[in-house]
């Protein structure tokens, strides 16, 4: 499965753009500023319904225009080639449509064209809050189980109510253990299945991550990742929700569940956050991207398509040679990057001439191949 073709309209910096890429590597080569991550953005719209970099859909529209259109032509999905396409007007509803047929909700879409992005803000795996390594659990298993998808929809709705209640019933001074009641069963009918999927998924995908991170360090360290739930000791969901009432109506929020789950990431036993430098952090975030390429691969049987933004600022050239000979190879499939050095890929892609390849030469007046 590959994207053969990319047409897009008023989409951030680019008025018109028509570009054919190779199955293989496709390198987008130019200066900052120009457009090279924007054109990897609108592939990654056309996977997941939404910006990589900017969750505004409208602010997407190029400035002083009134939509953007993306389309996308795919190989090796059906019997035939199959466009799929986002359009986002001002103050209407975005479009998502897979082979002319327009979807009624945008999770119908999710998972069926797989997609990994690798980009400078992956270190925000390790440096950030444990909400940007749930959204990381979340867009892994999203991707290969529709139902983990739904339970993590409706569980967000429910939580949303009780969180409102709560704020409600502590301004009005007031409490409805009845109300609190009917939305606790919803959160335990749908966060229940949401954290044992968590726990199963990170049994399978913990060793992937190992055998790739290992491969990228050289075996320097050891990384332990351990998963963090408040239903770990205590799986007993309804039992918690009831227990943590009176701090959930003094802090007028919900403060125990599965979206307070994160992930302890530790380097020879010390804290990764605190404690590992920029290049080891850099080596981690890179190897749970590359080990959730391989989970969606071992799942659903379609290699994701695989964007390398910048790759070249997290590891030195060697790495980089070394990386480009693997995503080149048979084990994984259509791949997109950047860089802002012409000499330095194409020095890269002479001595490994067996990797299928493209160059495009990017500019903000045209998108040029320069080499096949």
């Amino acid at each position: 499965m590959f994207l053969s073709n990319l047409k897009i309209t008023n989409f951030k910096s680019y008025t018109d753009a028509d570009v054919d890429f190779c199955a293989g590597v496709n390198c987008l080569v130019g200066n900052n500023g120009v457009g090279k991550t924007n054109l990897l953005d609108a592939v990654y719209y056309l996977s997941f319904c939404k910006s990589f970099f900017n969750s505004i859909d409208t602010q997407n529209i190029r400035k002083g225009e009134e939509f953007f259109a993306v389309h996308g032509r795919y190989e090796g999905l059906e019997n035939q080639p199959v466009q799929v396409s986002c359009i986002q007007r001002r103050n209407q509803p975005k479009q998502m449509r897979y082979a002319q047929k327009a979807y009624k909700a945008f999770a119908e879409h999710i998972g069926r064209i797989p997609l990994v992005i690798v980009s400078p803000t992956d270190q925000r795996l390790i440096t950030g809050g444990s909400d940007v390594r749930r959204k990381f659990l979340d867009g892994v298993i999203s991707q290969t189980d529709k139902l983990y998808l739904d339970n993590l929809i409706q569980y967000g709705k429910a939580l949303a109510q009780r969180n409102r209640l709560l704020k409600q019933f502590y301004d009005d001074r007031y409490w409805d253990a009845p109300a609190i009641d009917i939305w606790d069963e919803q959160l335990v009918r749908f966060g229940q299945p949401i954290f044992e999927t968590r726990r199963k998924f990170l049994e399978t995908f913990i060793p992937i991550f190992n055998d790739y991170y290992n491969w990228i360090s050289d075996l320097r360290e050891t990384v332990e990742i351990d998963y963090q739930s408040q239903l770990i000791n205590n799986s007993d969901f309804a039992k918690l929700l009831v227990e943590a009432q009176s701090a959930d109506r003094y802090a007028q929020y919900t403060t125990v569940g599965p979206h307070k789950d994160d992930l302890d990431i530790s380097l020879s036993g010390m804290s990764v956050k605190k404690f590992a430098s920029q290049g080891q952090q850099k080596t981690i975030s890179l190897a749970l991207k590359l080990a959730q390429f391989q989970y969606i691969l071992d799942h659903t049987g379609l290699k994701p398509i695989l964007l390398l933004d910048d790759i070249f600022d997290k590891l030195d050239l060697t790495r980089i040679k070394q990386l480009i000979k693997l995503v080149g190879g048979d084990r994984f499939g259509q791949v997109f990057l950047t860089d802002t050095q012409p000499g330095r890929v194409e020095q890269i892609f002479s001595e490994l001439p067996n990797v299928e390849h493209r160059i495009f030469n990017i500019t903000p007046e045209a998108i040029e191949s320069v080499s096949h």
